[in-house]
């Protein structure tokens, strides 16, 4: 008895327990803060800048020899050097001797291209996955992937979390009354995701019929369910031109709708967004920050909400090996 405990504490001393490593691109500092502050810990000393010809260098300034690392990086614009600044700290988090390498995207850009609509176009969200892959990454934290196939575009393991909570909380939070308000999804392929929105705030379900004649370009046809005298709450997993949505809403109070919010979960906003949100008719547009913003350039009907206590509690569980997936009740008939 006394020679197991014995090797039970020479095997503490020559294994001892590593505690969580956190790491941050440049991508999005503030949110990184928000998750170190959350888990109680700090964000890991990095050196990373630009050469004068815009090469990226990166040098990790402490020991992470046989560490568990996450590295905090969403791919937002400038999504190329945003993907290649990733890329370039995993690799010396490899070459460092981390334990395991688990990258943390909130945003994963390149997704929307994830299968092929037409000849001779490539499948990005793959090639990133590939990318990640063969960079070092041994595991991959996102948040409300485009479509949940890219899952299966990766060879190493994926946890894939859903800002919903955050969101139906702050609806929630408003206090009208689930039979006076209906979600909606501004096209067929949103269905599955607002349906579980719409389950979880209890109120009814209605879609937008939407055609896109051109590239980043959307008209809304019609209305399918009941919305008149409703308060209506859009729901999608991104803004970024705001044109589906804008035309949505304008549809929307057309047909008879009380108020129109809007629900998304990264804040793209490309080109004439924030205009369109200005002029559209939407009481509020509720997103997270998945992707940073300044504020002070939003129009007034914006709002951002933290996704970082569902973040840190994930990478908590995922270092602590606990489930991630009972994070959320819904998860499991997922299948958008």
């Amino acid at each position: 008895m006394v020679l197991q405990e014995t090797l039970k504490q020479l095997e503490r001393s020559i294994n001892p327990t590593h505690d969580i490593k956190l790491f941050a691109g440049r991508s999005n500092a503030k949110l990184a803060q928000e998750i170190a502050d959350y888990l109680g810990t700090t964000i890991g000393p990095m050196l990373v800048k630009n050469f004068a010809d815009g090469e990226i260098y990166v040098q990790v300034k402490e020991s992470v020899r046989g560490d568990d690392v996450f590295i905090i990086q969403p791919l937002c614009n400038p999504v190329n050097e945003n993907l290649m600044e990733l890329l370039i700290i995993i690799d010396a988090f490899k070459r460092a001797s981390a334990k395991t390498i688990t990258a943390v995207i909130p945003y994963y850009g390149y997704a929307r291209q994830d299968r092929k609509t037409s000849g001779r176009e490539a499948i990005t969200a793959k090639l990133v996955a590939d990318l990640l892959t063969t960079a070092g990454a041994d595991r991959v934290l996102a948040m409300d992937l485009h479509t949940g196939q890219i899952q299966g575009f990766f060879n190493i393991l994926v946890d894939h979390i859903y800002a919903t909570p955050i969101l139906v909380n702050y609806i929630k939070s408003l206090n009208i009354n689930p039979d006076d308000m209906v979600a909606v999804s501004p096209d067929t392929g949103g269905v599955q995701r607002t349906r579980h929105f719409a389950k979880d705030i209890g109120c009814s379900l209605a879609i937008i019929d939407k055609r896109r004649d051109k590239h980043n370009e959307a008209i809304a046809n019609y209305v399918i369910g009941d919305v008149k005298g409703k308060v209506c709450v859009m729901y999608d997993d991104m803004i970024d031109t705001a044109g589906t949505i804008c035309e949505a809403s304008k549809l929307l109070m057309k047909e008879g709708a009380k108020e129109v919010y809007v629900c998304a979960v990264h804040p793209v906003f490309s080109g004439p967004a924030l205009e369109r949100l200005a002029n559209a008719p939407i009481k509020q547009c509720i997103v997270t920050n998945t992707i940073p913003l300044d504020m002070s350039k939003m129009p007034e009907n914006v709002k951002q909400l933290s996704v970082a206590p569902l973040l840190g509690q994930a990478i908590s569980r995922i270092h602590d090996d606990e489930s991630v997936s009972s994070l959320f009740g819904f998860e499991k008939e997922m299948t958008v």
